[in-house]
C-alpha cells in the first residue's frame, strides 16, 4: 500500500497485523486471555497501561480490525463530554445501519475527569460501544472505581532491546512504509546506540531514526555512523515521567535504597534521576528528609551533611553541586538507622489531634503578671538548672491525663544508644523522686 511520506516515520511503521506487533508477550501468546480474545473476534473492554511507546494505540486498532469493528479515537487531552456523546451517537448509527460493534479508544484516559469518566459508563455497560482506554498512569489512582470494574487491566511493559532491533530493521530495509528506499545501513554498535537511547520506547526509535535518515541524506551518505549516531543522540534523556507514577517510583527506590544500607542502589537511583532530568534541588529536599526519618539522632550528623549537600547544590549548580548530594546520600545509606524521632513524632502528632485542648499545666505556664501569680501561674516550677546534675527528678512536662506517656523510644544503634543509656538513668531519678 502506498505511504503518505509526510506522515512521521512512527506513524507509517505503525503495525495493521497482529502478527506484525512487536513486544508484549506476556499477553500476546497462544493461550493468553487477550490473544485469544483478540482472534476469536471477542470484544471485552479493557486499559492499556504502559510507558510511552509500547504500542497502546496500535493493539486498540489492531484489536478493531480482528473483530470487524468500528473504530473511534478521541484523546483525553482535546476531547470532553462533548466528543464522547458524538462519538456514542454515531456509534449507534453505525449498529442500526451495519449491525456493527464500535470501539471507543480513549488514549490519555487518565486526563477525564471524574464527571467525563462517568459520560460514557451507561453506552458501555448497554453495549454501545465496547471501551479501549490508554494511560501511563497507574489506573488505580487515575481512573474511578466505576470504570475499572468495568474494564479488565493490561500492562504493556516497555520494549526490550530484541522487541526494538526487529522494529529498526523493519523500518531499514521496508521501502512502502520504511527508508529502504534510501538502502541505508547501520553497524550493530551504531544500531545498540539507537536502540539505548530508544529506552523502550518504540516511538522514540523510530523518531530517531527518521532524523538520522534525514541527516544522511542532507550528508549524501548512505551509512548512518558515529558521526550522525552522535549528532542525533547528543542530549537524549532516558525515560522519565516527570511528577508520574515513574517518578515516584524511582525516588521510592532510592529512599528505600538508603534505608536499606544500601550505597550502591540508593547511588543507582539518583544517577537514573538525574540522567532523566530530575531537578536536583528536588532530590536535595527529599534526602534532608531521609536523613530525620531513617537515619535521626542514630547519627545527627547526617542531617547536616544533607543540608551541606542542599547548599552546595544551590551555591555550585550543576554538574559540580550532584558531587556533595552523592557524597550525602553515601554517608546515609551507611549510617546507623533509627526512625524513632520520625515514630515519636507521629505518635506525638496524633495525641494531640485526637486529646483536645488540653490545658497547659500550672506550673509550666509563665507568669509575667501579677494576676497570673494570684491564678498560681508557674508556681512549684523547678528550675532544671538549679537541680543536681541539671535535672529535675520527678518534674512532669505533659498534661495530666497524658502522664507517664514515652512516645521517644531510641534503638539500639549508633548515639541513640547512648541517649537510651541517658533517658534510662532519667527515669530511674524520676522513680527515685516519686517514692521520696
Amino acid at each position: 500500500m502506498a505511504q503518505d511520506f509526510n506522515k512521521p516515520l512512527a506513524e507509517r511503521m505503525r503495525p495493521t497485523q497482529l502478527s506484525e506487533y512487536s513486544g508484549q508477550a506476556h499477553i500476546l501468546q497462544a493461550g493468553k486471555p487477550l490473544y485469544e480474545a483478540i482472534l476469536s473476534g471477542n470484544l471485552h473492554s479493557m486499559i492499556f497501561w504502559g510507558p510511552p511507546g509500547t504500542g497502546k494505540t496500535t493493539l486498540a486498532k489492531i484489536i478493531a480490525q480482528h473483530s470487524d469493528a468500528h473504530f473511534i479515537a478521541i484523546s483525553a487531552v482535546l476531547a470532553g463530554v462533548k466528543e464522547i456523546r458524538e462519538a456514542v451517537s454515531v456509534a449507534k448509527q453505525i449498529q442500526s445501519l451495519e449491525n456493527r460493534r464500535t470501539i471507543l479508544f480513549v488514549d490519555e484516559v487518565h486526563r477525564f475527569n471524574k464527571a467525563q469518566q462517568d459520560a460514557f459508563l451507561p453506552h458501555v455497560e448497554d453495549g454501545t460501544v465496547y471501551f479501549i482506554g490508554a494511560t501511563t498512569e497507574n489506573p488505580s489512582f487515575a481512573l474511578n472505581n466505576a470504570l475499572l470494574s468495568r474494564a479488565r487491566v493490561y500492562v504493556l511493559n516497555a520494549l526490550t532491546k530484541d522487541d526494538l532491533l526487529i522494529v529498526l530493521d523493519q523500518a531499514l530495509v521496508d521501502s512502502d512504509r520504511g527508508v529502504g528506499r534510501l538502502q541505508l545501513s547501520m553497524s550493530d554498535t551504531v544500531k545498540q546506540q539507537f536502540l539505548h537511547a530508544a529506552d523502550g520506547d518504540a516511538r522514540r526509535l523510530l523518531n530517531l531514526l527518521e532524523i538520522a535518515a534525514e541527516l544522511a541524506l542532507a550528508k549524501h551518505v548512505t551509512t548512518i555512523d558515529d558521526s550522525i549516531s552522535d549528532a542525533v543522540l547528543s542530549g537524549t534523556l532516558r525515560r522519565f515521567d516527570n511528577q508520574g507514577e515513574e517518578f515516584y517510583n524511582q525516588i521510592s527506590a532510592l529512599h528505600k535504597s538508603v534505608r536499606g544500607s544500601s550505597p550502591d542502589g540508593a547511588l543507582y537511583w539518583f544517577c537514573r534521576m538525574l540522567d532523566g532530568g530530575c531537578d536536583p534541588l528536588y532530590l536535595a529536599r527529599r534526602i534532608v528528609r531521609i536523613a530525620s526519618e531513617d537515619i535521626g539522632n542514630a547519627d545527627p550528623r547526617a542531617l547536616q551533611l544533607c543540608i551541606n549537600a542542599w547548599d552546595t547544590q544551590q551555591r555550585l549548580g550543576s554538574p559540580e553541586g550532584e558531587l556533595a548530594l552523592a557524597q550525602a546520600i553515601v554517608y546515609m545509606a551507611c549510617a546507623p538507622k533509627s526512625n524513632a524521632v520520625y515514630v515519636a513524632y507521629n505518635a506525638a502528632k496524633l495525641d494531640a489531634q485526637r486529646s483536645g485542648s488540653l490545658p497547659v499545666p500550672l506550673h509550666l505556664r509563665n507568669a509575667p503578671t501579677q494576676l497570673m501569680k494570684s491564678l498560681d501561674y508557674g508556681q512549684h516550677y523547678r528550675y532544671a538548672h538549679d537541680e543536681p546534675g541539671a535535672y529535675a527528678a520527678g518534674e512532669t512536662y505533659l498534661p495530666d491525663q497524658l502522664a507517664g506517656t514515652h512516645y521517644y523510644q531510641p534503638v539500639a544503634r549508633g548515639l541513640e544508644i547512648k541517649i537510651t543509656e541517658k533517658l534510662k538513668h532519667l527515669r530511674e531519678l524520676d522513680k527515685i523522686a516519686k517514692n521520696k
